[in-house]
């Protein structure tokens, strides 16, 4: 997800970007006789997993961000102002107080697109591997089936650096972003997100989309 960066986290964000579009550009030339991918600006998967998997039957609870949500979200201390608009952030979306997200430098960000539409998506966390994350229709009880091939798991995708945290209110409890801690971001990469008071929260994986095939059949 984009932010600013000083010198050094530009440094490594360029060598990141480079691994995510050299990596890809193999991968794709060896799907001619599997789904036809075409590149698309890049996207981002909330996956919701273990590390060490390579399959689950859960993607009906996992989310895509079409747009990258860093820029279009807001900060922290400007949550007043969103309250202000009646939960409408300036980059349009609508805000949430029983169902938010933040990012991993305190950005507040609109929610992904759920479920997770089916396909097959060219995934990297923008480290050493790339693999197809294949995302079934959902089934007679609304399961989605994923897998990932190329012997990849869900730690092997994920972007590290990118970390999303969901947070809705603890029964009886006030949820609100108003009471996250400035000072517990930015998050180290690979760390959990912070608790926030009267919240509970679930972590999810974030993956990084560089091209996308239809699902036959």
């Amino acid at each position: 997800m984009k932010h600013r960066f000083n010198r050094r986290q530009l440094l490594g964000n360029a060598a990141m970007a480079a691994t995510a579009f050299s990596l890809p550009g193999s991968l794709l030339a060896q799907q001619s006789d599997g789904p036809q991918f075409r590149r698309v600006p890049v996207q981002y998967i909330a996956a919701l997993a273990a590390d060490e998997a390579q399959s689950g039957n859960n993607a009906d609870q996992w989310g895509l961000w079409q747009l990258d949500p860093g820029p279009r979200g807001v900060q922290l201390d400007a949550y007043g102002q969103l309250q202000s608009n009646e939960g409408k952030a300036p980059a349009g979306w609508q805000f949430d107080d029983n169902d938010w997200w933040l990012e991993e430098h305190g950005l507040i960000m609109e929610a992904p697109q759920f479920p997770m539409p089916p396909g097959h998506y060219l995934v990297t966390g923008g480290r050493e591997k790339a693999a197809n994350l294949t995302v079934q229709r959902p089934d007679s009880a609304g399961r989605q089936l994923w897998t990932l091939d190329s012997d990849a798991n869900i730690y092997d995708v994920t972007h590290l650096r990118c970390r999303s945290g969901r947070y809705t209110p603890v029964a009886g409890s006030s949820c609100s972003p108003a009471r996250a801690r400035q000072q517990d971001f930015p998050v180290t990469p690979g760390a959990a997100m912070p608790d926030v008071p009267g919240c509970q929260r679930v972590d999810y994986a974030v993956l990084i989309v560089y091209a996308i095939a239809d699902l036959q059949g």
